[in-house]
């Protein structure tokens, strides 16, 4: 096994670097995030970086790119205070992939990238439809992470959207039964497995 310090990775081509860290952290969620401009514009973001903050009250929070790289996702939910997450799965991978290109502010990225944009009663954001595992967000806070200039988004949820097929007796959700892929550095999916169910671990 080799060690490769940083100062030797700082060394290496721009993509090839970005390949390598970005694939360090290991398989991770990815969802389209999905929000809606205060001109009506509905717009889709791929995040892989949600983390699960708290049950009671139940929170989720994402890493928000820097402005300059994605303005659009990180304005809207400011405006509406309002988003959605939805799970890609790979009946629409290629269409969920896609909406990670800088899209315009104007463009309406679920038609774009041929994306059904889905509404519930009351909830401004819109919805992926083919996604079979949705949630609706509302914002709590937006923290600045001035070291790299992004965001830590921290949601609190307000809805969900998924079959009742899903979920075991003890609140359980088999998100392999779903579809829900993952993803790996910054273009890799994969499939998602069960390998068990452990008990609870005492000393």
């Amino acid at each position: 096994m080799r060690q490769f310090l940083i100062e030797e990775i700082k060394t290496w081509e721009r993509f090839y670097r970005a390949n390598f860290i970005n694939c360090l952290t290991g398989f991770k969620p990815v969802s389209l995030v999905g929000s809606i401009s205060n001109a009506g514009v509905p717009n889709l973001s791929v995040v892989s970086s949600i983390v699960h903050l708290g049950a009671d009250p139940a929170l989720i929070g994402y890493i928000n790119r820097p402005i300059a790289a994605a303005p659009d996702t990180i304005t809207n939910i400011e405006h509406t205070k309002c988003y959605t997450i939805n799970h890609i799965n790979e009946t629409f991978l290629q269409q969920a992939h896609q909406c990670s290109a800088k899209y315009l502010p104007e463009v309406n990225e679920f038609e774009a990238t041929k994306l059904t944009e889905w509404y519930e009663d009351g909830i401004v954001a819109p919805f992926v439809k083919e996604a079979l595992v949705r949630y609706e967000m509302e914002l709590v806070e937006i923290s600045p992470i001035h070291y790299n200039n992004t965001f830590f988004v921290i949601g609190q949820l307000k809805s969900v959207f998924l079959e009742e097929s899903i979920i075991a007796l003890d609140g359980f959700l088999d998100l392999s039964v779903a579809g829900s892929i993952v993803s790996i550095g910054l273009d890799g999916y994969a499939k998602a497995e069960m390998i068990a169910r452990l008990p609870y671990a005492k000393p």
